[in-house]
C-alpha cells in the first residue's frame, strides 16, 4: 500500500455501539457469559479496550434508555480517562407496551407524545455527552392488510419528526433508519432508503439516512443505495453488520465480504470516506462469540475491506469502462478485492505502536479473564437492560 492510502486509513474512525457489550441474541435465546457488563461504565470500559488494540474506535454509541445514568457528565468523564469519547444516542420507541400499534406513528396523540417527549430526552442527553447524532430507528407499522391508515402514519411520522428536528442544536444531526421488515410483517412505516430520505428530505440539511446494511431484502444491491445517497448528500451514517437470511447483526464482512468491499469502493468513489459527513458505526450483537473479540474482528474487517477498496486503480478501471471492455473492468475491480492487505495492516500497525496482531494481543491481555472473576453480582447488561 502507497504512504497515501496508509494515511487516509490513520483517519479511519468506527463507532461501537455499546449494547454489543451485553447479553443479546435471537428473540429465541440470549446466552449470557462471563464478565458481561453490569451497567453503562463497564460497557465502556470494554470499548475502550477494542480502540486499545486497534486504533479504529475512538467513540461508543449508547441506547436510551438502556444507558440511562444519573450523570452523563461522569459517563463522559468516565470514557475520555479511557481514552473514548461519546457518540451517537440511539433511541429506543419499541419496547413499551404503549407503543404496540406505533409510537411516533400512532393514532392517539397521547402515545405519540410520550415518544416525541422520549426522543427530546435523547436531545438533552446528546447536550451532556458532547454528541452529534441522534439516531431513530422505528419498530413501527401494521401486520394485516386493512389493520391501518398507511397514509395517515406517514403524515403524523413527518409531525412527530419535525418537532424532534426543531430541537436539535446548530451542530447536531438526526439521522433516520430504515429496516424492510420486522417485527411488521404487512407493512413498516420506514421500510426502505426511498421512504427514509422522503421524509429526512422533508426536515432539512441537519436530517440524514442511517444505512443497516444488514437491513434489505436478500439480493439488494447495497452499494447502488450507497451511490444513490451520496450522490444526494443524504447519507449520515452506516450501521454495519452481516446478514444471511434477514435482520442477523452478524460479525461484518462475515456472511459476505466481497459486498462489504463493493459498498467501500462506492463510499470512497462518493467522496464518503473519512468525510464528517458520514459516520461509521457497528450493529451487531455477540451471542455465541466472546464480545470483545468479536468487536476487535468487526473493526478490522472493516478496515481490511477499506483498504483493498483504496487500492482499487480507477484510471483502469475507468478506461476499460470507455472501451466497452466489460471483462477487463471486472478484472481490475477483482484485482483489488484478491490483494491481500493483511501483512501491510500488521507492519502499519506495529510502526504505529500497536501489536501486529490486535485478535491475539487481547487474548494474551488477560483483560477476559479479568472481568470474568471482578464482575460477579449484580444484574448484566442486555437488550433492554
Amino acid at each position: 500500500m502507497s504512504t497515501e492510502q496508509l494515511a487516509q486509513l490513520e483517519q479511519q474512525a468506527i463507532e461501537l455501539p455499546s449494547w454489543a457489550f451485553g447479553n443479546s441474541g435471537t428473540r429465541f435465546k440470549v446466552f449470557g457469559t462471563p464478565g458481561t457488563p453490569r451497567d453503562p461504565f463497564e460497557k465502556i470500559a470494554d470499548a475502550a479496550q477494542v480502540h486499545k488494540y486497534t486504533a479504529l474506535a475512538p467513540t461508543v454509541a449508547l441506547h436510551i434508555p438502556w444507558d440511562k445514568v444519573d450523570s452523563y457528565d461522569d459517563l463522559r468523564k468516565h470514557a475520555e480517562d479511557l481514552g473514548v469519547g461519546l457518540g451517537t444516542i440511539n433511541s429506543n420507541t419499541f419496547q413499551d407496551d404503549d407503543y404496540k400499534f406505533g409510537a411516533l406513528t400512532h393514532e392517539d396523540a397521547g402515545v405519540r407524545r410520550k415518544a416525541i417527549d422520549h426522543h427530546l430526552e435523547c436531545v438533552d442527553i446528546m447536550h451532556a455527552t458532547g454528541s452529534r447524532d441522534l439516531k431513530i430507528w422505528l419498530a413501527e407499522g401494521s401486520n394485516y392488510p386493512g389493520q391501518a391508515d398507511m397514509r395517515g402514519r406517514q403524515d403524523r411520522l413527518q409531525e412527530s419528526l419535525q418537532e424532534i428536528y426543531a430541537r436539535l442544536g446548530d451542530e447536531q444531526r438526526l439521522v433516520l433508519e430504515y429496516k424492510f421488515f420486522e417485527p411488521a410483517f404487512y407493512h413498516t412505516d420506514v421500510p426502505d432508503w426511498g421512504t427514509s430520505y422522503a421524509q429526512v428530505a422533508a426536515l432539512g440539511d441537519k436530517a440524514k439516512v442511517c444505512l443497516d446494511t444488514g437491513h434489505h431484502a436478500p439480493g439488494t444491491n447495497i452499494e447502488f443505495i450507497v451511490m444513490q445517497l451520496l450522490r444526494l448528500g443524504k447519507l449520515g451514517s452506516f450501521d454495519f453488520n452481516s446478514r444471511f437470511y434477514a435482520d442477523d447483526d452478524l460479525i461484518v464482512g462475515a456472511a459476505d465480504p466481497f459486498q462489504l468491499f463493493r459498498i467501500l469502493v462506492e463510499v470512497v468513489r462518493g467522496g464518503g470516506f473519512n468525510s464528517p459527513d458520514v459516520a461509521f458505526m457497528l450493529d451487531q450483537c455477540h451471542n455465541i462469540e466472546d464480545k470483545i473479540p468479536g468487536q476487535i474482528r468487526s473493526v478490522l474487517n472493516v478496515q481490511e475491506m477499506t483498504a483493498r477498496a483504496l487500492l482499487l486503480d480507477h484510471e483502469a478501471l475507468r478506461t476499460a469502462q470507455l472501451s466497452g471492455d466489460v471483462l477487463a473492468a471486472n478484472a481490475v475491480f477483482m484485482d483489488a478485492f484478491y490483494t491481500d492487505v493483511r501483512p501491510a495492516l500488521a507492519e502499519w500497525r506495529e510502526s504505529r505502536g500497536l501489536a501486529a496482531d490486535p485478535m491475539a494481543a487481547y487474548a494474551a491481555s488477560g483483560y477476559q479473564q479479568q472481568i470474568a472473576a471482578d464482575r460477579v453480582g449484580g444484574t448484566q447488561a442486555g437488550w433492554g437492560a
